[in-house]
């Protein structure tokens, strides 16, 4: 068993106070849910699935949860299948591996990442029907939501981010975002005080995305306000429709 500082179990204990906050506020977890949860082998969803397996042991309310690792077959990025399946199982909970590929657009405009992403989350999505799995749970942290509310601002011209929980009508699947509250930096400090095991990333593409644009932005807001990731969230709870331009249609 790790040993922890008092200064880390305040943390963590401060990191399972906001993922309960994340679950009450916007009713993610519901009586009879069964849950597929994605696990990359990064931080975040190392945690996600601890997190869960937590909650999932208290008696309300009642729900499973199934882990799955989506391998991309023509991506060079290492996985230590062996750990993430020990680690789920240590939670109590099943682990599943799915291997997919993608071919050559035939120069459409469409970056590797955005095919690897879509690809990896079809198969997670098919892969949900095949279990009878009502929500999805993704590993997405409130530096990820923020980052992608300023990505399609700057880039789309759209308002718009990575909500908590999102209902996909198409799919008849329910996406849920469990680590919405919590920040990149927390997930970093669980990550370290609990000791997880880093996957190995080799994928030559991941440079390449405008994320990383989208981090140095929030870095130069947060010399201006220290608060900006809060300020940035509460602004998406806090829209005022009658001060921004309306259409006479």
């Amino acid at each position: 068993m790790i040993e922890q500082s008092k200064s880390d179990t305040k943390t963590l204990n401060k990191i399972r106070a906001k993922f309960k906050k994340a679950l009450s506020d916007y009713r993610l977890i519901e009586d009879n849910d069964h849950i597929l949860t994605g696990l990359s082998g990064g931080k975040d969803s190392l945690a996600l699935v601890e997190l869960l397996g937590e909650r999932m042991k208290l008696f309300v309310p009642r729900f499973k949860i199934t882990a799955a690792h989506i391998s991309v077959e023509n991506i060079p990025y290492k996985s230590d299948l062996e750990y993430l399946e020990k680690f789920s199982e240590k939670q109590g909970i099943p682990f599943v591996h799915r291997v997919t590929k993608f071919e050559d657009q035939n120069g459409k405009k469409l970056s590797t990442c955005y095919l690897c992403s879509w690809h990896r989350r079809k198969t997670l999505f098919d892969l949900a029907g095949e279990l009878g799995c009502n929500k999805i749970a993704l590993g997405h942290h409130l530096d990820d939501i923020v980052e992608t509310l300023l990505m399609n601002l700057v880039f789309q011209g759209s308002f718009g981010s990575m909500p908590p929980k999102l209902k996909m009508d198409k799919f008849n699947m329910t996406v849920i975002r469990p680590l919405a509250l919590i920040t990149e930096h927390e997930m970093k400090e669980m990550a370290r005080i609990n000791e997880y095991q880093m996957q190995i990333k080799n994928c030559p593409f991941e440079k390449d995305s405008s994320r990383r644009e989208a981090k140095e932005m929030i870095s130069n807001l947060e010399k201006l306000n220290p608060n900006v990731r809060q300020s940035i969230w509460s602004s998406m709870e806090n829209i005022k429709n009658e001060y921004l331009p309306q259409k006479d249609i």
